[in-house]
């Protein structure tokens, strides 16, 4: 280091070898070492152009869905005090959508049960609207036409929907429609009281879809858009309503009695089946093919004789192997055997619930609460959440003004109260502020009904002696 502060100060190989009393030759190895080392460091990485505003192209793509171009950022970010060019802008937002699809949800394939869901939707095309309604197990589509989406048209088309398919089926699925719904209280769809009658009457469960979520119903999706592109568009149009109408009826006469490209099988016909509600399997099944190589699709499956078998989600996009047979379907990867199915018919899904983690959980729709009175109302506990999802179930009219009495009413009985209130009236059924007022007044007063087989005791009635059974036998051990 001396040779090197000295060669620092004077600048002269000699002059520092004379200051060091060393030679001129070792000055000069020792300062080139020095550059060489000094040259070897690696220079610190260089902070990117959009670090600035990598939050706000992250913000920008989950608010838009992944929808929203660099060319809509770029003024954003420039007025953010983005000083790079559009090219280095539109490098990272590609980098962010691409993280965002990654993170953005996870998909699994959904598995009808034959009689279980209807899915209905309203579709416009040509100033006339398209009632649509499809079983997810058996794809059998029912179309109309109407001059309005009002609610006796809906209810009335829906009750037609049944005729055609000889049946109910258990739940009717639904966008959430203003001619369907009567409100909405923490994310809970109240379905209109007419619409409940009806449900009722025919002995289905009205269900709404998330809020904003097209993909929850997409089978229902794909049938408005082929009705519109297959049947409307291409005609010449009609002299009325009721022409229009007995051209759908013949057109989805036509589409029932093709083969569906997804089932591989014809809609008419399953629906004969799935009347029965009940009913094994299919005797006759596709030919399976065997030996050949599949994509793992991102549903993490693939298809094979239209059927779909799931694989390891750590597969999504790489190329395995199937072999099979009437017996098994063996899939391999690299080698190494990753998923066995049993064969199952065209359109099924076989699915293996260690591949996602788990068997599947019955989805919940989540409750957000908005207004002062539901945050006041859901804090109550896990009661004001079993008696909000029970009336709205219920079809409780005005269910929002219910909801902002009965959280006044803390205030006059207290919780400690109000709480077995809420209870003994999701018990009841009972779902309106005067009801758990009522409860609230009567006190203890108000019996609580005793388990099956237990002994049935009046506090207000005097205690008796009692002895058991044993004591009039007549004979000892009967």
């Amino acid at each position: 280091m001396d040779i090197v502060n000295a060669y620092a100060d004077l600048g002269s190989y000699r002059a520092a070898a004379a200051l060091c009393h060393t030679t001129h030759k070792t000055v000069k190895r020792v300062v080139e070492r020095r550059a060489r080392a000094t040259d070897a460091v690696p220079p610190s990485p260089r902070p990117r152009i959009t670090a600035g505003v990598q939050t706000l192209i992250t913000d920008r793509v989950q608010a838009t869905d992944g929808r929203i171009t660099a060319k809509r950022v770029l003024p954003v970010a420039q007025a953010a005090g983005y000083p790079g060019s559009a090219r280095s802008l539109r490098r990272a937002v590609a980098e962010a959508k691409a993280l965002w699809r990654r993170q953005r949800r996870t998909y699994r394939p959904w598995v009808p049960v034959p009689g279980e869901h209807l899915v209905i939707d309203w579709g416009t095309e040509r100033g006339l609207h398209l009632f649509c309604a499809v079983l997810p197990w058996s794809r059998y589509r029912f179309v109309r036409l109407a001059s309005d989406e009002r609610r006796e048209t809906t209810l009335q088309l829906l009750m037609e929907c049944c005729e055609a398919l000889g049946g109910v089926p258990a739940v009717v699925l639904a966008d959430r429609m203003a001619c369907l719904r009567g409100g909405t209280v923490a994310n809970v769809v109240v379905p209109h009281p007419a619409y409940v009658r009806l449900a009722a009457h025919y002995g289905f469960r009205p269900d709404f879809c998330e809020a904003r979520d097209p993909e929850s119903k997409g089978v229902v999706e794909a049938l408005v858009s082929y009705a519109q592109t297959d049947f409307v568009l291409p005609s010449a149009g009609w002299a009325d309503l009721a022409t229009a109408n007995a051209a759908v009826r013949v057109w989805c006469a036509e589409v029932n009695a093709q083969v569906h490209s997804t089932i591989a099988a014809v809609p008419a016909e399953r629906l004969a089946t799935e009347r029965g509600v009940l009913r094994p399997l299919p005797t006759l099944r596709r030919a399976l093919c065997t030996g050949e190589t599949r994509k793992v699709d991102r549903l993490a499956t693939i298809r094979v004789g239209a059927a779909r078998y799931s694989v390891p989600p750590v597969l999504v996009g790489q190329v395995v192997q199937v072999h099979a047979d009437e017996g098994a379907v063996s899939i391999t990867h690299a080698g190494r055997e990753v998923a066995t199915h049993r064969p199952v018919a065209p359109g099924e899904v076989a699915l293996d619930d260690r591949h996602d983690g788990g068997p599947a959980h019955r989805p919940v729709r989540a409750l957000r609460p908005r207004s002062t009175a539901e945050i006041a109302f859901l804090a109550l506990g896990p009661v004001a959440e079993r008696f909000l999802r029970a009336a709205a179930a219920a079809g409780t009219p005005r269910l929002d003004t219910e909801v902002r009495t009965i959280v006044a009413l803390e205030a006059a009985w207290g919780r400690p109260l109000l709480l077995p209130a809420l209870e003994r009236a999701v018990t009841y059924h009972r779902f309106d502020a005067a009801s758990v007022r009522q409860i609230l007044a009567a006190g203890p007063g108000v019996l609580t009904p005793p388990e099956t087989g237990a002994w049935a005791a009046d506090p207000l009635l005097p205690p008796v002696p009692v002895r058991s059974l044993s004591a009039d036998a007549l004979e000892a051990g009967q």
